[in-house]
């Protein structure tokens, strides 16, 4: 069957990244931020079939921001959640109003949304006890990711597997960075998830990131390994043989990669 072959590959992949980067601990309580898009809808359902394997006792809760979105059907979100046994929580804070106040007509408004949503869910993480925080980002947003610093911030930087806030209160981890997204959107038809799109606010997504997207299905047209080489330079890395002085060869100009 498919959606059970699909299933054990997309678990396959979260326990890759999962024992590669130490994402989950005995008694961890883990708020799974829920959005209402196919990867937070993922993330939370295959969070659980991963929690009925582990050899020790993870919880999650669910965990929806409601951010003022007019017509926002919040109550397909809340009935789902309920109906499929998740324990959750409904966020309120108005962070629609103050997007609408801070950016400019025609302008996009997810990186400022994205950075007030963080907050709130840090915030919230600890008020209700919970040791971890568990974002839906996947395989290709880290490339994007990448793309978008090295073209438009001239940074090589991309999106950890498991991160410490910088007040050093969250633990922020992605479980689904080792699973594609065409993945995601077949497992979320196969499985039915009452998928909501983000486009509420009337904002178009980042312009940047479509274009990057763009550009790497171009030249996966030419080279099929493009995304899958892309992404394992996020761990193949050769500090020497870049420009950072942190990381320069010494004075003899020995090369620094060389023991």
């Amino acid at each position: 069957m498919e959606l059970d072959r699909l299933e054990r590959r997309l678990l396959a992949d979260i326990g890759r990244v999962s024992k590669a980067h130490h994402l989950f601990d005995p008694g961890d309580r883990i708020l799974v931020a829920v959005s209402g898009g196919k990867d937070s809808f993922g993330l939370l359902w295959l969070l659980r079939r991963l929690a009925e394997r582990l050899p020790f006792d993870v919880s999650l809760v669910a965990v929806h921001l409601e951010q003022g979105h007019p017509g926002f059907p919040i109550d397909v979100l809340r009935d789902w959640l309920a109906s499929e046994g998740f324990e959750h929580r409904i966020v309120s804070v108005d962070t629609y109003s103050i997007v609408k106040s801070k950016v400019p007509e025609g302008h996009t408004m997810c990186s400022l949304c994205s950075r007030l949503r963080r907050g709130i869910l840090y915030n919230a993480a600890l008020e209700m006890g919970l040791n971890k925080i568990a974002l839906g980002h996947h395989k290709d947003d880290a490339i994007e990711t990448l793309m978008l610093n090295l073209l438009y911030a001239g940074r090589i930087k991309a999106m950890p597997a498991r991160l410490r806030s910088d007040d050093g209160r969250n633990v922020v981890i992605r479980p689904l960075l080792g699973v594609d997204e065409s993945d995601l959107a077949r497992y979320a038809e196969l499985r039915g998830f009452p998928v909501i799109p983000c486009d509420l606010c009337g904002s178009q997504e980042d312009l940047q990131r479509k274009a990057v997207k763009r550009m790497i299905a171009e030249w996966t047209k030419a080279n099929r390994h493009v995304r899958g080489n892309l992404f394992a330079a996020l761990g193949h890395l050769v500090p020497s043989h870049l420009l950072d002085p942190q990381f320069a060869g010494d004075a003899s100009g020995r090369d620094a990669s060389v023991p």
